[in-house]
């Protein structure tokens, strides 16, 4: 009886642990389109609840018998009558807790039974709104029929397609392409929810300027020695970051705008790119990206903003909510950041992982881009026709979304980095300890020394050189042995082998480094090569396969353009007398450290400050009205510009609106007439001024030549990187039909162009007078 009763008992176990099996065998993530799998699950679980119920009074009938068997029996005789009786009462409890679970069971089976038989109903309805569906010819969906065609054949190639639901009938493709993408209308049959009117948004947090590095220093995190050194960085800068704060907050009079939420992918620094920089920190490596990326971090988060710091793809994924497979679909929630830094190799990673998305949400991306990227290169279907297509263009940004260390390409943003501010008190100490006889070359691989024996050998004449090249174990041979080399330095050691050398001397490379600015600082006079002809993508390895045409004339044509002498001397190297001559007058040249106020922390604060406030790439700004017509009788309206006082220029008109929100605010707007051979920024240099491509706009009209006395016998849109133009020979006017092919950059014998000039802030060239 005891042994029945046990195989009773365990069965019953065994039964219910079955029949929980089956009920939770359904997945809360699963997609509407799984009906048919969730009714035969249900349609078993029918089966074991029926099996259970006809065991469980099978087993009941079997007790019932043996209940019988016991009252026929002699032991209910005597004192011995007792023992069998009591110990058979909890069989008796048992039997009717036995008969109460069938009855249940029962119960629970009629119902599933209901469920089930509904279930099936509206499965079968839904099945034949599934065999139904049909391509839906709308107009206002020209792309539907193609992208559904599209999805048969290939709705397999990326398991995103089946996270979202798409199961490979006609029914999941037009789900899909209508409620995650947005290709096809919206099937009316679909329940969907009748959209509320959202809440207003909450007010955003304002941006405060913070007053400690600690924090940051926790998000840039740790296993690369790039993002040691970068850490170091920000260590070593950070009493001046933070009283630069201090005075940016004073200057701006606690208006700082909201807090925006911002993500920093690096993404030369991750695997996948290949991160050829981390190991080759304590080599010799170049380090001037990681410089401007340390000051990019330590500027965005004393302004108050929100960051997170990725080095990874797999983070990137995570951050941007990238759906499982290999990123062709959208993200599966809207983005959560107001603005992503990154660079060349992370926008790739981010178009090849957010599909639809990143069409969506590139206007919020900032790409840091040391060298630039002019409009010829960066628009995809021009750079194709006209030969301007490289591996790092055709993204079709606006150009400004680009940011360069140095301000050579003002159809760029300038970004930029800081370079250590002297006190007065360091700067008289550093004029007293030069060592006027000492010189320091630029450049830590040994490779740069290599063919510099010539006028390596007339500065050893007048100066003593010091060296700072890496090496293991034996000394480079491409060093000669009149050279110091104190092999690779720490940034500490090697500011103060600035502090006591006359010349730091550069080689022709590397280019554009931020070394030559920190030498200048401290007291150092810069002696570079002069190039003859210029070095572009168009005659040297090192440029070609980048998206500009820039031509550059020296080593660092910021130092010779903007600081000059007696700071920065620019010498053809191939002329020994000129080369020599400017050594000997550097050794008697009396010059003080100088750092230009933009490579400043408080400059560079104040500069991403202004980008963060005011450029808005998601926007598109309507033009501001003409001055209203003072005539009835005048055919077309009046220009936004007007002659200015001595005929030489247009300038804003003074009875023109002004939008608050445009900027830079358009009173700054200058318009010359470029001569053939002159881009618009050598144009408006020439001038005193900045060529600034956001106002090309304003000059795209005809009348804008008739303002400036040139006769146009015709007049033509055309896609052209040099428009708007005139070709003055033939009297020929063009304009531009494709606003993002504005551009400072350029020029053509053939033409003279229409050049949108700015003015600027003293030492801060990014910014005009009233941009701040």
């Amino acid at each position: 009886r005891i042994f029945v009763l046990g195989i009773g008992f365990f069965t019953l176990c065994f039964l219910m642990t079955s029949l929980g099996g089956q009920f939770s065998a359904k997945r809360l993530g699963d997609s509407p389109f799984t009906i048919r799998t969730e009714v035969m699950g249900a349609l078993e679980s029918r089966g074991v609840l029926r099996r259970m119920s006809d065991m469980l009074e099978m087993l009941m009938k079997r007790m019932d018998i043996l209940a019988r068997l016991e009252n026929s029996t002699d032991f209910h005789k005597g004192d011995e009558a007792r023992f069998p009786l009591d110990r058979f009462q909890p069989a008796a409890g048992l039997m009717e807790r036995i008969q109460a679970i069938a009855q249940n069971v029962s119960d629970i089976a009629i119902k599933v039974d209901q469920i089930l038989r509904n279930s099936l109903l509206n499965g079968k309805v839904m099945e034949g709104r599934r065999d139904q569906c049909e391509v839906p010819r709308d107009p206002k969906y020209p792309d539907c029929a193609g992208k559904v065609e599209w999805m048969r054949a290939r709705w397999t190639s990326d398991p995103c397609y089946a996270f979202f639901g798409v199961d490979g009938t006609e029914c999941s493709f037009l789900i899909y392409l209508s409620e995650v993408e947005w290709f096809c209308p919206p099937l009316p049959w679909r329940n969907r929810t009748t959209a509320l009117p959202s809440p207003p948004p909450l007010p955003r947090a304002q941006a405060a300027f913070r007053g400690d590095l600690a924090h940051l220093l926790e998000l840039i995190g740790t296993g690369k020695e790039s993002l040691s050194f970068m850490k170091k960085r920000i260590r070593h800068l950070a009493q001046q970051w933070l009283r630069a704060a201090r005075r940016l907050r004073q200057k701006l009079k606690d208006r700082q705008g909201d807090q925006k939420h911002i993500l920093v992918h690096i993404g030369f620094l991750t695997e996948e790119s290949g991160d050829v920089f981390s190991p080759r920190v304590l080599k010799g490596g170049p380090l001037g990206e990681m410089v401007q990326w340390a000051d990019i971090l330590a500027a965005l988060f004393l302004l108050g903003h929100s960051l997170r710091v990725t080095v990874s793809l797999k983070e990137l994924q995570s951050h941007l909510g990238v759906p499982p497979g290999r990123g062709n679909c959208p993200l599966t929630n809207p983005l959560p950041f107001d603005l992503i830094y990154t660079d060349y190799h992370g926008l790739q990673q981010m178009k090849q992982h957010m599909g639809l998305s990143f069409k969506k949400y590139r206007c919020r991306v900032r790409v840091i881009d040391t060298f630039g990227t002019e409009p010829a290169y960066n628009h995809e279907e021009y750079a194709t026709l006209r030969g301007y297509r490289t591996n790092w263009g055709y993204w079709n940004l606006q150009p400004t979304q680009f940011m360069t260390m140095f301000p050579h390409t003002p159809d760029n943003s300038f970004m930029g980095f800081v370079s250590e501010e002297l006190n007065r008190t360091e700067k008289q100490f550093i004029k007293s300890n030069k060592v006027s006889s000492m010189a320091v070359v630029y450049g830590k691989e040994a490779s740069i020394w290599k063919g510099k024996e010539k006028f390596l050998a007339i500065l050893n004449k007048y100066m003593e050189i010091h060296g700072t090249v890496y090496y293991e174990t034996q000394r480079p041979p491409e060093v000669p042995a009149f050279v110091k080399n104190h092999g690779l330095l720490p940034q500490h050691e090697f500011q103060q082998l600035l502090r006591k050398a006359k010349l730091f001397i550069g080689f022709g490379f590397p280019y554009e480094g931020p070394a030559p600015l920190e030498a200048i600082a401290n007291g150092c006079v810069f002696l570079q090569a002069r190039f003859n002809p210029p070095h572009s993508s168009l005659n040297h390895e090192f440029f070609r396969g980048k998206p500009t045409s820039r031509e550059v004339s020296s080593q660092h044509p910021y130092a010779e353009d903007f600081i000059g002498k007696p700071h920065v001397w620019t010498v053809d190297y191939n002329n020994s007398e000129e080369f020599e001559a400017a050594v000997k007058t550097i050794m008697r040249s009396q010059v003080d450290p100088y750092l230009p106020y933009e490579y400043t922390c408080e400059g560079m604060l104040e500069r991403i400050h202004a980008y963060i406030q005011h450029q808005d790439f998601c926007t598109t700004l309507s033009p501001p009205l003409p001055p209203k017509a003072k005539s009835p009788a005048m055919q077309s309206p009046p220009s936004l510009l007007a002659l200015s006082p001595n005929a030489t220029h247009l300038v804003w008109s003074p009875s023109a609106s002004r939008d608050p929100r445009a900027w830079p605010p358009v009173d700054s707007l200058q318009v010359w007439v470029s001569e053939t051979r002159h881009s618009c920024t050598e144009t408006c240099r020439r001038h005193g001024l900045v060529c600034e491509p956001t106002f090309f706009r304003f000059l795209n009209k005809k009348e804008v030549f008739l303002q400036l006395s040139i006769t146009c016998d015709s007049t033509e849109y055309e896609m052209n990187h040099l428009y708007p133009a005139v070709a003055e020979n033939v009297h020929e006017c063009y304009l531009q039909k494709e606003p993002l092919l504005f551009s400072c950059a350029g020029y053509n014998t053939k033409y003279r162009r229409l050049c949108p000039c700015r003015d600027y802030r003293r030492g801060q060239v990014a910014l005009c007078r009233d941009c701040l």
